[in-house]
């Protein structure tokens, strides 16, 4: 198995913007690392996040889409395009068909025709409606009762129109090409930022708008968790390891490890012994015990004292 060294990118800040709204931070990152991310992210949380629509739908007295529905403003393809507007959360992954039945009434007449919308239908306990008032139609009769069926499921990204028909439940009813993803809206941006003494890092910032199905933040790591399925399936045995962040009091140790053992100032006699013992860095020299030390050639229970000062003084 072969193993890299690379820092991991650290989720800096989470602001919540509204119940449907977050601002997520991602920083420090490699020069570069910003868009990867940023874009990665961006198509997978717009394609890939499970959600629920209205697959197909049926109207009683009406046989096809393009057609009146007596006793109704709308006609069906007007109906058709604000029923895909209507946003479902289900707790199933399977099909569940839902009814609506509303009456016009005498107060149509008078006040107008009456507003049928997605609160009307009736639920089943594992459907929920995030959007309650998004209108379907006008009943324009008093007299009319509106009688519809709907078929929801849950799936991720774009249903066609003719997949939708071929894989219809019932096939009386209308399809409709369903989009499943809760998430309406993606926007980042790359900055540049510094962590220390490093200079050449970028910051990304990622906002999520959702339908209010999900929350930001859910959506957010579920796209993170797909990125890392799809890509530990290619990776083979190879792992990457995390290195400290760049500014991190790790990293920072682990450059002053890596310094030559000279910045010690030690005594020449000590210095010599180290250098003939092929221990060129404060790394070499820290990994050794104090038994190891004494046993190289020419280092004495002085030399050893003074290391060890030197590294006491360095906070070693």
């Amino acid at each position: 198995m072969t193993t890299k060294n690379i820092h991991e990118a650290t989720l800096a800040e989470v602001k919540n913007l509204s119940d449907t709204s977050a601002e997520f931070v991602i920083r420090p990152l490699y020069y570069g690392y910003g868009n990867t991310l940023g874009n990665s992210l961006r198509r997978v949380l717009l394609s890939s996040i499970k959600g629920a629509a209205i697959t197909a739908f049926s109207i009683e007295g009406v046989t096809h889409e393009f057609t009146t529905v007596p006793g109704v403003r709308e006609d069906a393809v007007d109906i058709m395009l604000n029923l895909k507007n209507i946003r479902f959360k289900m707790h199933t992954d399977a099909p569940v068909e839902l009814t609506l039945e509303m009456k016009g009434d005498k107060q149509s007449e008078k006040d107008g025709d009456k507003r049928v919308v997605a609160g009307d239908i009736k639920l089943p306990a594992e459907v929920e409606i995030a959007n309650p008032n998004q209108l379907i139609c006008h009943i324009d009769d008093p007299k009319k009762t509106l009688k519809m069926h709907f078929v929801v499921e849950t799936g991720r990204g774009y249903l066609t129109i003719d997949k939708s028909s071929d894989d219809r439940l019932h096939s009386d009813m209308i399809a409709i090409d369903a989009v499943f993803t809760p998430v309406l809206r993606v926007r980042y941006k790359v900055e540049n930022t510094r962590a220390g003494q490093d200079t050449n890092l970028q910051q990304l910032t990622l906002i999520v708008d959702t339908d209010g199905t999900i929350t930001p933040q859910d959506a957010f790591e579920e796209a993170a968790a797909i990125l890392i399925n799809q890509y530990t399936a290619l990776a083979g045995a190879t792992r990457v390891e995390s290195a400290p962040m760049p500014g991190s009091t790790e990293s920072e140790k682990d450059t002053g490890l890596m310094l030559p053992i000279e910045e010690l100032d030690l005594s020449a006699r000590t210095m010599n012994a180290l250098l003939n013992n092929d221990i060129k860095t404060i790394r070499d020299l820290v990994t050794l015990s104090e038994t190891d030390l004494k046993d190289l050639k020419g280092f004495g229970q002085k030399a050893l004292d003074e290391v060890k000062e030197k590294l006491t003084e360095l906070n070693i």
